[in-house]
């Protein structure tokens, strides 16, 4: 069980869960501390946890869509791209998808349809969730499962 604390990111420690796909196996999932603004310079919980993100072979990008979020959620995923891309630039190379969280929460439409278009014009995978409702969470870990086999066919590059 996660820790988690009134902070606009609750995660404050890396945790890893095991998802099963049924007959189809199972993969490993990192909950990693959310990342602000200059965390590639160490502010925030910094750069401890972007090298947990090293050893990702895909990444989703939770991005809150509620009303109460501290950031217009387009400004908060570039700051996250901005972010991998300052302390690795590789990391920005692997695959991912954005994940708009709290869609549950009444006043999250124009917020998610901004990042929902944004996502669509620019190509990236976009798969809504909540949480609260499990709306969406079955669609997500399909898509992982199949993004896992995917990522698992293709060999490895890493970063020196």
């Amino acid at each position: 069980r996660p820790k988690i604390a009134d902070y606009p990111f609750t995660t404050l420690i890396p945790n890893l869960g095991i998802v099963r796909l049924g007959s189809d196996g199972s993969f490993v999932v990192a909950d990693i501390p959310g990342l602000i603004e200059g965390a590639h310079e160490g502010k925030g919980l910094g750069v401890q946890f972007l090298r947990h993100i090293e050893r990702t072979a895909f990444l989703l990008h939770l991005i809150d869509v509620s009303e109460w979020a501290p950031d217009d959620p387009v400004a908060s995923f570039e700051t996250l791209r901005r972010e991998l891309a300052a302390y690795d630039g590789g990391l920005t190379t692997r695959p991912f998808a954005v994940v708009p969280t709290k869609i549950d929460v009444i006043g999250t439409s124009e917020r998610l349809a901004q990042l929902q278009t944004y996502c669509r014009l620019n190509g990236y995978p976009c798969l809504p969730i909540s949480a609260a409702t499990n709306q969406g969470l079955a669609d997500l870990i399909t898509y992982l499962g199949k993004q896992v086999v995917r990522v698992r066919k293709t060999p490895c590059e890493t970063s020196s």
